[in-house]
C-alpha cells in the first residue's frame, strides 16, 4: 500500500523549506504526497491588515505555492487563510479542525511540520495544532511526525533546553537538492537576497553544513516527535 504524506505548514514556502527536498526523494521512492499552508502569508507586511482573498498579492503567493510543490511531485495542495502572524489571534479549535478534515481526505501515515520553538507564533501554534488533531487513539492513521527547521525562524529564537532544536534524524537530499532549490525559485515574492537565512545561497550553506555534520554532501534535519512501529525496525 503507497504511503502518504502530509506536510502541514504556517506559511507558503515554509513546506519546501522545511523538508522539500526530503518529500521529493520520498516521492520518487513511491510515496504520495500532499500540502497544506494553514496561513495567507501576507497581511502581516501591510500597513492596514486584513485578510482579502481577492488581493492580487495573496492569488500570486498562491500560485508560486502550486508551482513550487508540483516542482516536487505534491500531488495537492489545500490553502487556508488563517491571519498572518496572528494565529494566536484564531480558536486553536478552529485550526485544529480544519487539520482533521484534511487528514480525513487523505489519511496520512507520516507527517512534516514546524518545530515548537521556533521565534514565529504561527509555527508555534502550528505544531500545537497538529499534535492535537493526531492524539494516537486506536484508528489514527498518522504513524510517524517529524519537524524541521525554517531558516530565519528556527535560529532567531533565544534558545533553551525547551526550545533548541536538536535533530536527531538525517535525511539525505543530495540527489534532490536541485529540485529543492527549482521549487524555492518559485517562490519569487518570498525569497531574499544572501546573506539573508531565507535566500538560495544560504539554504544551500545550510543543506551543506547539516550534511557535513553526518558525512552527506547535502542533508535536511529532523526531530522525530512520534513514530509507531508495528513489527520490525
Amino acid at each position: 500500500m503507497t504511503k502518504r504524506i502530509l506536510i502541514i505548514a504556517a506559511h507558503p514556502d515554509d513546506e519546501i523549506l522545511g523538508c522539500g527536498g526530503t518529500v521529493a526523494n520520498l516521492i520518487k521512492l513511491g510515496y504520495e504526497a500532499y500540502t497544506v499552508i494553514l496561513g495567507e502569508g501576507k497581511t502581516s507586511r501591510w500597513n492596514n491588515a486584513g485578510i482579502i482573498e481577492s488581493n492580487n498579492e495573496i492569488v500570486s503567493l498562491r500560485d508560486e505555492a502550486i508551482k513550487a510543490n508540483c516542482a516536487l511531485g505534491i500531488k495537492d495542495v489545500f490553502f487556508f487563510s488563517f491571519p498572518d502572524n496572528r494565529f494566536d489571534s484564531v480558536d486553536l479549535l478552529d485550526i485544529i479542525k480544519e487539520i482533521e478534515n484534511i487528514k480525513k481526505r487523505i489519511n496520512p501515515d507520516i507527517i512534516f511540520t514546524h518545530h515548537y520553538g521556533d521565534l514565529n507564533i504561527d509555527h508555534q501554534i502550528t505544531y500545537k495544532a497538529v499534535l492535537t488533531s493526531t492524539r494516537p487513539m486506536k484508528g489514527e492513521s498518522v504513524q510517524s511526525i517529524y519537524t524541521f527547521e525554517i531558516p530565519s525562524s528556527t535560529e532567531w529564537n533565544s534558545f533553551n533546553r525547551e526550545t533548541v532544536f536538536v535533530p536527531n534524524i538525517y535525511y539525505n537530499i543530495s540527489d534532490t537538492i536541485d529540485l529543492k532549490i527549482k521549487a524555492l525559485s518559485e517562490y519569487k515574492s518570498e525569497m531574499n537576497l544572501y546573506p539573508h537565512p531565507r535566500s538560495v545561497q544560504h539554504v544551500m550553506e545550510m543543506s551543506k553544513v547539516n550534511g557535513i555534520r553526518v558525512g552527506l554532501d547535502y542533508s535536511e534535519n529532523f526531530m522525530l516527535v512520534r513514530s509507531i512501529v508495528d513489527g520490525g525496525i
